[in-house]
């Protein structure tokens, strides 16, 4: 009896995730379910190929060499159907991005609009996650491209920088901000909401941490959107992407440039041995145009 596609997805779920609960989950499928594909798996080929270490699903030896072809096997199912998407139901293409969110509601717009513009029939979808989840989807090919802060690590990846994006900080309405930009001794004496997590975090720690400084947050958000609400209603002082300032909630805010200046760079981020079709080209020079 031959393995199923389903059954290699499964494997690598487990692979990724360490757990058979997760991979359940992500598969939208029982526990018990998930258990069975392992095990026909595991009498196809006549190995172990998982083995729980403490409360950590994992990959045996042979299962870790196994790894690397299930992946191939998916990424070849992949491409193959993508080559078929033109001949179906009229499409001429799919292209599927992982973004951040700020990404995704000030940059992504404008460049999906373009490059349907350029092929009306192409289909375009959108994840949206932290970075590392992201890249994580991008390596398994469960996404094509990734609009990300970089950096963005992996020997698996191309990495193109698109889009300068300046942080700003960001002050209730009337609030006075020094000529020329506050310096991070002067922001570290306000109540500062700033952003969970993620590179453009890692971003502003590290400025704050070349003035010798260690930003203590008020308040922290995983939602650019609710901190700019915040901010606005008068409970603190940010420091945000500029991309995520373009509508300043109707001049609710005021920003500058903080002293020294600190920029991010989001990046499109595909793997090495990605085909580039049609679709993807397009969608990546539409994202090139739209950050110019």
């Amino acid at each position: 009896m031959a393995f199923g596609f389903d059954q290699l997805q499964t494997f690598i779920h487990i692979a990724e995730l360490g757990s058979f609960t997760a991979a359940a989950d992500k598969a939208g499928v029982t526990q018990p379910a998930v258990s069975l594909q392992i095990k026909l798996l595991e009498q196809r080929l006549g190995v172990r190929l998982i083995e729980r270490v403490g409360r950590r699903a994992q990959p045996t030896a042979a299962g870790l060499e196994f790894l690397d072809h299930a992946r191939r096997i998916m990424r070849e199912l992949a491409d193959a159907e993508e080559a078929m998407t033109p001949h179906r139901n009229g499409e001429s293409g799919r292209v599927r991005i992982g973004s951040g969110a700020t990404a995704s509601i000030h940059l992504l717009p404008l460049a999906i609009s373009r490059a349907r513009k350029k092929m009306p029939g192409l289909e375009v979808t959108v994840r949206i996650g932290n970075t590392d989840d992201i890249l994580r989807d991008l390596e398994t090919n469960a996404l094509d491209v990734a609009v990300v802060t970089l950096p963005a690590p992996g020997r698996s990846f191309e990495v193109e920088a698109f889009y300068d994006d300046e942080l700003m900080v960001v002050a209730p309405r009337g609030s006075a901000i020094p000529h020329g930009g506050p310096d991070a001794a002067f922001i570290n004496t306000k109540p500062l909401l700033l952003y969970d997590g993620g590179n453009t975090r890692r971003t502003i720690d590290e400025w704050m941490g070349q003035a010798g400084l260690v930003a203590r947050p008020a308040m922290e958000f995983g939602s650019v959107e609710a901190i700019k609400e915040l901010v606005a209603a008068g409970l603190g002082w940010s420091i945000l992407p500029g991309l995520a300032l373009k509508r300043d909630r109707a001049g609710f805010l005021e920003t500058a440039p903080v002293s020294p200046p600190l920029v991010r760079k989001l990046g499109m981020v595909v793997r090495r041995d990605k085909h580039l079709s049609r679709g993807l080209r397009e969608m990546m020079k539409s994202l090139r145009e739209a950050g110019s």
